[in-house]
């Protein structure tokens, strides 16, 4: 008996054997036929066969440019020859989608997409679907989170999916640098399922905490099959500058010795915006790309820079994962990623199919407030996220996210992304408009898992020193990058040879004095535009609607913003120490954009400060320096009439911020009826400017123009 369970054994091992090497032949083929002269790796052919043939589930963690997406789409094709259902791919971001739908085409697979860009298409894509005409479906993790989707489509398409396949897959784990709330939902789609239907995760940055979560969240032991993180094209580099307009010279400078196009990362949008600005000025084609940016110009900024149309694209993380450009032949990174994985994903976007790509880091002094700044926003404070599930709870009725907002003191921003992580936990969930619309507090007992949520901020803020440790390493850069993210084959005397360390030949740091002074005056030389609020926020019932267009502020102005290459050192000076002497180069840039102004409502008539209660000396000092330039007089007209309210600073949302100046000033004597200068230290989110010039224009006086030093906080 057991010599004939152990001939079963036999045969059956050499039939599965035969069919792997079957199915491996056949993808091979179909990838020759796309790509000719191409060849299947072993573990593409060892996950594809796991698939298609065990129906398991596979994680493959991988460099960029190895093929994992070779991986699921071939293993789409070969799943759907066997009279499969069609695969479900949740992938981050719609130029992942849009690469991928015209590789599927590639292969013989037809691929769609799902998302907020094609909403006129979806009630044909799901007649499709049920007309098995669609083989990969790809849609967002946002998708998967919306009621309607999730409700009505999500159930039916799991239950017949050929193939799920969780690309980004790092995504999913707490533990990595880009966890998305939304992609956790993906844990609720596997319960869907039919026992046997093969799921692929696939990511290119994940440390071992991270694959284990991942592993954890697959629901069974998978197959994990990681390679080398070596990217033996990429040149690595450091570049230390103490000043921001040395950083901006010093890429003016050294793009033209780069061959073909390539990236510029930096941390923030305005960053972005100004070194593009700046580079075409010193005659570089540059675009800026950012998540402000337009939908329609981001697809033909990216198949500019795809087709070598343009020599470099500025750009803030927006253009990341996905973004497929073989011959990217440099990525610059001007300030620091907070932390090696993100680094390590963005420079593998490049040299995939060249011999040399140049990896160059520029780091900032500034980084780690920045980082910082981001980090408060990547958790809900306990507070704030249990105000927000008692207020749920208390309103007994679906509530949107703008009245939410008039009953907690929170930014929309981080309010739409603290219900999407109490959604994943169970505490809150999406109805649908039929059912009133909103959010709603479910029945599961929730409780703040403070103890988590610190565990993840610890070991980000590892993450974050690791990163600038790697600025200041002596040893092999490659070598730190993928001992960093727990690469099995690397260790402590690997060198890579090709970095600045490995070499001994660094970048060089030296900058034209030209090419500085350029970057200095063009900030220095560009108003920054403060544009009036026109609307009074929503659930504010002191003030409703539109403002009315006789108490509105003009168009304002700021000397400088965080960080830029103009005044920001010597506004952040003076904004630490409002007590100290105003500083004459700050004077003399103040009164220059002055004589630029235009003031189309008329020259102002005199100049008054806002009753500032933090920075009083120095919004004054500003006030009267001015007023010795410009003969004006000063009117101290304003009165400040809670000194010790809550400070503008630690409140988020335009409801409560715009409440709290409206109760907080007074007009102390009648202003002149001419045009005012309204003074202040900086403005963020432009309230306080806004009150105060209603509350003069009220009073009887004219139109009224703000000046502040600085336009919005440090980290922005």
């Amino acid at each position: 008996m057991g010599h004939s369970s152990a001939g079963r054994r036999n045969v059956e091992d050499a039939a599965t054997a035969a069919a792997t090497t079957a199915t491996e032949e056949r993808a091979a083929q179909l990838l020759d036929d796309v790509l000719p002269g191409a060849t299947l790796r072993p573990d593409q052919g060892a996950a594809i066969s796991a698939l298609v043939d065990g129906r398991g589930r596979v994680l493959v963690v991988q460099r960029t440019g190895w093929g994992k997406s070779a991986v699921y789409m071939l293993a789409t094709r070969l799943l759907r020859e066997r009279g499969c259902g069609p695969v479900l791919l949740v992938s981050p971001l719609l130029a992942l989608m849009r690469d991928q739908v015209a590789m599927a085409a590639r292969l013989g697979v037809r691929a769609v997409t799902l998302n907020s860009s094609n909403r006129d298409d979806w009630e044909e894509i799901r007649d499709d679907l049920r007309a098995g005409l669609v083989d990969l479906l790809l849609v967002s993790p946002e998708r998967l989170n919306n009621a309607a989707f999730r409700d009505e489509l999500l159930p039916g398409l799991a239950g017949g999916a050929g193939m799920l396949v969780i690309d980004e897959a790092h995504c999913i784990s707490q533990w990595g640098h880009d966890f998305r709330p939304d992609y956790s939902r993906v844990r609720t789609v596997l319960p869907l399922l039919p026992p046997g239907t093969p799921v692929l995760a696939t990511t290119a940055t994940a440390t071992q905490s991270v694959v284990d979560d991942i592993a954890a969240q697959l629901g069974v032991d998978p197959l994990i099959l990681r390679g080398d993180l070596d990217r033996e094209s990429l040149h690595l580099g450091v570049v230390h500058l103490d000043h921001a307009a040395e950083r901006y010279a010093w890429i003016a400078a050294h793009l033209p010795s780069f061959a073909g196009a390539g990236i510029v990362y930096t941390l923030t949008i305005g960053e972005a915006e100004r070194l593009a600005a700046f580079l075409r000025s010193t005659g570089v084609d540059a675009r800026a790309y950012t998540g402000q940016t337009d939908p329609e110009e981001r697809l033909a900024i990216e198949e500019a820079l795809r087709e070598n149309r343009v020599r470099v694209v500025v750009a803030t993380t927006a253009l990341g994962m996905g973004y497929d450009k073989p011959d990217l032949a440099f990525v610059v990174h001007l300030g620091s990623p907070s932390s090696i994985v993100a680094y390590y994903q963005m420079v593998g976007r490049a040299g995939r199919a060249i011999g040399r790509a140049d990896a160059v880091l520029l780091p900032a002094p500034d980084d780690v407030a920045v980082w910082r700044y981001f980090e408060s926003t990547a958790f809900p404070p306990r507070a704030l996220a249990e105000r927000v599930v008692t207020v749920l709870e208390e309103s007994g009725r679906p509530l949107g996210e703008a009245a939410i907002e008039a009953l907690v003191d929170i930014r929309r921003s981080r309010l739409s992304t603290m219900l999407r992580v109490l959604d994943v936990e169970g505490a809150v969930e999406r109805v649908q408009a039929r059912r009133g619309g909103g959010w709603v507090r479910t029945d599961r007992a929730w409780t703040y898992p403070a103890e988590r949520y610190a565990r993840v901020l610890a070991a980000r803020e590892a993450d974050a020193r690791e990163m600038l440790s790697y600025a200041l390493t002596d040893r092999c850069r490659m070598a730190f990058l993928r001992a960093a993210l727990d690469d099995p084959s690397v260790g402590p005397a690997t060198r890579c040879g090709r970095c600045d360390r490995c070499t001994g030949r660094p970048y060089p740091s030296a900058v034209p004095v030209a090419l500085v002074a350029a970057a200095e005056r063009l900030a220095r030389d560009g108003d920054i535009v403060i544009e009036p609020r026109r609307m009074w926020p929503s659930g504010l019932e002191e003030r409703r609607g539109r403002i009315a267009a006789q108490l509105q502020a003009e168009q304002g102005r700021a000397l400088c913003e965080p960080h830029d290459t103009g005044y920001a050192r010597l506004v952040r000076a003076a904004l630490d120490d409002p007590h100290a002497p105003l500083d004459d180069e700050l004077v003399d840039g103040l009164v220059a954009m002055l004589q630029r102004w235009a003031w189309p409502a008329g020259r102002p008539v005199a100049i008054v400060p806002a009753p500032s209660r933090r920075r009083a000396p120095l919004v004054d000092a500003i006030a009267d320096r001015l007023s010795a330039v410009g003969r004006l007089p000063v009117l101290r007209i304003l009165e400040r009439l809670s000194p010790d309210g809550p400070r503008q600073e630690e409140m988020a949302n335009s409801a409560h911020l715009c409440r709290s100046a409206l109760g907080a000033f007074h007009v102390g004597a009648p202003p002149p009826q001419g045009p005012l200068l309204l003074v202040d230290d900086l403005v963020q989110s432009g309230w306080t400017l806004t009150v105060l010039a209603a509350q003069l224009r009220e009073a009887g006086a004219g139109p009224v123009y703000p000046l502040v030093l600085q336009r919005g906080a440090d980290g922005a």
